[in-house]
């Protein structure tokens, strides 16, 4: 019981942040599931959170998703999964946490003349290739995902919208994903348990809102980078001292 009620307090503070940023509390939460179950387990249960907790922003914000992103982004998606099945890779936890950490550093440093942008033609099914394949290995491609939102022209309600539309279908490949190649590593995942994180997940995204409301489209921008990058630095030191031991 002490466990469902530490979880689903995360999960109400993650998803508050995640609502307000469109990203980064799905990192923070991946990294205390890790620190609390094994990766499969982490992997199905981050997965109905984050749906929970991304379809009902996507509820909250639906006039304002693009459409058309979503539809290359499902192309994408689709390629990336049949991929995946073909290979059938879980990560171990280290590795986990190290590509959960480099992906925003990664992301910011790619060269001007790589700019991603969903603005761009093909670059939605690019998007949805690259942040499913990131997702599968690492848990979370928001940093990467916010690459291709990031120089686009959309507001800040359309960004955060459009990437809660495009992450609740990868969070159901990942569901589906791990609860396939992953079945024997998941006896911790509970009905009860994955309940009281459904809901914590949409208390979060409801209470966060007002403050998105508040926002200006500049300081979104700004604080989505700065929280990305201290958190990934967090879990980049984190997986390469647990890779170390």
């Amino acid at each position: 019981m002490m466990m469902v009620l530490g979880l689903s307090a995360a999960v109400v503070a993650t998803s508050f942040i995640s609502g307000i940023l469109g990203m980064a509390g799905g990192m923070i939460l991946m990294g205390i599931l890790l620190a609390t179950m094994n990766v499969g387990s982490a992997m199905i249960v981050h997965g109905v959170t984050q749906l929970a907790s991304n379809g009902w922003r996507a509820i909250l914000w639906r006039q304002f998703i693009d459409r058309r992103i979503v539809v290359g982004y499902m192309i994408g998606l689709g390629l990336a999964v049949a991929l995946f099945a073909l290979v059938s890779l879980v990560l171990s936890r280290p590795w986990v946490l190290i590509a959960l950490g480099a992906t925003p550093f990664l992301t910011y440093l790619l060269p001007r003349q790589l700019e991603l942008n969903v603005d761009r033609p093909g670059q939605p099914a690019l998007c949805g290739f690259v942040c499913v394949a990131v997702q599968l290995l690492s848990g979370v491609s928001g940093p990467l995902l916010d690459t291709f939102f990031v120089p686009s022209k959309l507001d800040r309600k359309a960004v955060v919208a459009t990437k809660a539309a495009t992450q609740s279908f990868s969070h159901i490949a990942k569901i589906a994903y791990f609860g396939w190649v992953a079945t024997s590593a998941t006896e911790a995942v509970t009905p009860m348990l994955l309940a009281a994180l459904v809901v914590a997940a949409v208390v979060g995204t409801s209470a966060s809102r007002k403050v998105l409301e508040a926002m200006t489209d500049a300081n979104f921008r700004n604080w989505t980078r700065r929280v990305v990058l201290v958190v990934g630095a967090v879990y980049l030191a984190s997986g390469l001292w647990e890779l170390a031991k």
